[in-house]
């Protein structure tokens, strides 16, 4: 039977904050396939980076400010800063209480509020909706408005995925400090990254 163009993907169950209370590197691989949404808008989570609080590129090396402090727990809310004062970008922030981790999103695969999302972004491709950070913020709306929000609390919505997709992993983009460090994950030759993973 043909599927028609309304047809979205089954949600798994409901990710709870506790799901972030452990390390971000655990944290990070496991967000692939997952769902997230913002007002009921997004898509399967396709991309992402890990950031620990020993990592020289991660925003709370060294030490809390008024923009990161969220980083600093509990895990389980949103960390929303604006990249190159254009772009938003939103991440996740994981492990206990004091350990200022977080996990960056970098793609998704549109598969919910497509409509609103090709109007916010002002484009009709579906792969160029949401493959970058700053492109799935506007796509979804997301804002500083949106950052120190619990991620198991509306508007912000995560949904467990339903079956472990092949992972690609690589060097993180777009650094310039620990530049080797592994930490970016992926779903193998999907066509909505940012950027391909090396063969």
């Amino acid at each position: 039977m043909a599927l028609g163009p309304k047809f979205v993907p089954a949600l798994g169950k409901p990710l709870k904050r506790s799901f972030f209370d452990r390390s971000v590197h655990e944290v990070a691989p496991d967000l692939i396939g997952a769902t997230f949404l913002v007002g009921g808008v997004g898509g399967v989570i396709i991309e992402v980076e890990a950031y620990h609080h020993t990592d020289p590129a991660a925003h709370s090396y060294r030490g809390p400010t008024p923009r990161n402090r969220v980083m600093f727990g509990p895990a389980g809310f949103a960390y929303v800063y604006r990249s190159y004062g254009i772009h938003w970008c939103a991440n996740f922030v994981c492990e206990a209480e004091g350990s200022a981790s977080a996990v960056l999103i970098r793609a998704l695969q549109p598969t919910h509020g497509l409509a609103a999302m090709r109007r916010r972004r002002g484009i009709d491709d579906e792969r160029a909706l949401c493959s970058g950070p700053g492109k799935l913020c506007e796509a979804l709306g997301i804002t500083i408005a949106h950052s120190e929000l619990p991620l198991d609390r509306p508007p912000l919505q995560l949904f467990a995925r339903k079956e472990k997709p092949e992972i690609a992993i690589g060097i993180r983009i777009g650094i310039t400090k620990a530049v080797e460090l592994p930490w970016r994950y992926g779903i193998k030759g999907s066509k909505f990254l940012s950027k391909p993973f090396p063969r």
